[in-house]
């Protein structure tokens, strides 16, 4: 196997014997044969879309199908073979309708003609012929930038596939998804050619986050401040982690009156803060950090567990039994749900002891969202013009277990009082819950919300520079990222598309990029990686 999307990789070069998140390597010769397919498919839905053939099953499946394989989301092997073999179903029929409406597909068809095995060893060897690796000759450069798209639409499917469960859809979207997967299996472009192709992807992921923001905010209503407590009440309970707000809000409907306690957990915990959901009276607080803690908390919590979308660990034996998954989310012996009925997560949850007691803890806010935010744009103007206020920190992204990622917590904790942080994204779970006071009536600890809440924050930044009459980079503001998987990269990919310059990333940089490339990015974005906290802030603000 070979494996180098995530940061977490091993080395900082490439996992190659497990994954370090846990994949096995016939999970990763099974995923990197299924972009296989999707992109042999691409092939015709491309052609497809010349002639007016667009077929929404289609795109529908090629972004749940992308989305499977971002890190640390579906570690099962038969539900891959389930989707390749799909992929391929599909990928014949859209050719058979492509071919019927006039399109001569004999090139398409030279390259475009993979045919799975039926046996599961089989198939595995098929998917290590198809493994994604840097080269080693000179199109290394053009190899990095090709991975850096993969990797980017990914994301884009991601984020496509939370808006799309709430119905919101943009062929837009899936045109440009299949556009740049038929490119990388065709490899026909020079570097100029692939690096436009990757600020495109940037200009797509703008345009799928807003949509997501749409789906949130209509169905939803807009995020309000909201206390969350960190504590627990006595009783039984279910704990949701993952992204999708349509799960919980499910979940929530069939534990009405059932004596069930509904905790968040993780990117699940900016659901606290929208009203169509905090109406619930059993959605009660936060339980536990994010990531890096999974285990310890997960082991602990006396109720059943459902995982939404991504972010899952190989669970311990102990308590695989209490968990559930839905959506994209597999590993194997644990249970998967379809169809949003969860009986069994509730029957779990019944059958188990729940909280002995009320537990008392910390609480923090959610809430502020754009709309918030911008609502005391005078507030916070004033207080920038008057000297209350220096600086703005936005400290976001992922979460992780690799050692570096303390950096976010003491930059947080040495940030000046006359300074501000925004954050939003699992990352925030290493400094949630500190007290950094307010300035003024305003916040000194701002959280806009998920990953998927990005549009949010590019909203915010934008607006504030339009009020103060200069641009995004001219602000005083500081983008301080921690990046982890594949929608991360879409996101940074949508800054750099923004022309957004001056950002610190890490803990360390993607093994994908290489060295030309990187210069590349420091030429024009002027984006570096972290050092430590005291000398980025110093660096910073003088």
């Amino acid at each position: 196997m070979f494996c180098y999307q995530c940061e977490q990789t091993a080395k900082g070069e490439g996992c190659t014997k497990v994954g370090v998140c846990g994949k096995q390597p016939d999970v990763a010769a099974l995923q990197d044969l299924l972009i296989y397919t999707l992109s042999e498919l691409s092939l015709y839905a491309v052609e497809g879309r010349k002639v007016g053939i667009i077929d929404r099953d289609i795109n529908v499946f090629t972004i749940e199908a992308l989305f499977a394989t971002l890190t640390n989301v579906d570690f099962d092997p038969e539900r891959f073979v389930i989707l390749i073999n799909k992929s391929v179903a599909l990928r014949d029929s859209l050719k058979a309708k492509v071919k019927a409406a006039g399109v001569d597909t004999e090139d398409i068809e030279k390259i475009a003609n993979f045919i799975p095995d039926a046996t599961m060893e089989v198939l595995v060897r098929q998917g290590e012929s198809k493994m994604l690796t840097p080269e080693r000759d000179g199109k290394a450069d053009i190899r990095s930038l090709q991975h850096t798209l993969l990797f980017g639409i990914k994301g884009v499917a991601a984020y496509a596939y939370h808006a799309q469960i709430l119905g919101k859809e943009d062929d837009t979207i899936y045109a440009f998804i299949h556009e740049a997967l038929a490119a990388i299996l065709k490899d026909e472009l020079n570097l100029n050619e692939w690096l436009s192709m990757v600020l495109k992807c940037g200009e797509i992921n703008l345009k799928t986050i807003e949509l997501l923001d749409a789906a949130h905010t209509e169905t939803y209503g807009h995020p309000v401040p909201t206390k969350v407590p960190l504590g627990a009440k006595k009783g039984k309970a279910i704990l949701v982690s993952g992204h999708d707000l349509k799960d919980l809000e499910e979940l929530l409907k069939q534990t009405e009156e059932k004596g069930i306690y509904i905790y968040t957990h993780g990117e699940m915990l900016p659901a606290h803060g929208y009203p169509g959901l905090k109406k619930y009276p059993h959605l009660y607080g936060h339980y536990g950090t994010a990531w890096q803690n999974q285990h310890r908390e997960f082991a602990a919590f006396p109720g059943s567990i459902l995982m939404t979308t991504n972010c899952i660990q190989k669970p311990l034996e102990s308590y695989m039994d209490n968990i559930f998954t839905y959506g994209t989310v597999g590993w194997p012996g644990i249970t998967h749900i379809s169809g949003r009925d969860f009986t069994p997560v509730i029957e779990k949850a019944l059958d188990l002891s729940g909280f002995k007691e009320d537990i008392q803890g910390k609480s923090v806010m959610v809430g502020f969202a754009r709309n918030t935010v911008l609502s005391v744009a005078d507030k916070i103007i004033e207080a920038v013009k008057n000297k209350n206020i220096r600086h703005f920190f936005l400290v976001a992204g992922c979460d992780g277990a690799k050692p570096g990622r303390n950096y976010y917590t003491e930059f947080v904790e040495k940030v000046p009082e006359d300074t501000i942080v925004l954050t939003l994204a699992c990352g925030k779970f290493r400094f949630f819950d500190k007290d950094l006071g307010d300035i003024g009536g305003i916040p000194r600890l701002i959280d806009i919300g998920q990953c998927n809440d990005a549009y949010s924050a590019i909203q915010i930044a934008v607006a504030l520079a339009k009020a103060f009459g200069v641009s995004v980079n001219d602000l005083p503001l500081s983008l301080i990222l921690s990046w982890f998987e594949q929608k991360a990269v879409a996101i940074l990919l949508t800054l750099l598309y923004l022309g957004i310059k001056n950002i610190r990333l890490g803990p360390s940089l993607p093994a994908f990029i290489t060295p030309n490339i990187l210069d590349v990015l420091v030429k024009n974005f002027n984006i570096k990686p972290i050092t430590t906290p005291d000398e980025d802030l110093k660096a910073i603000l003088g």
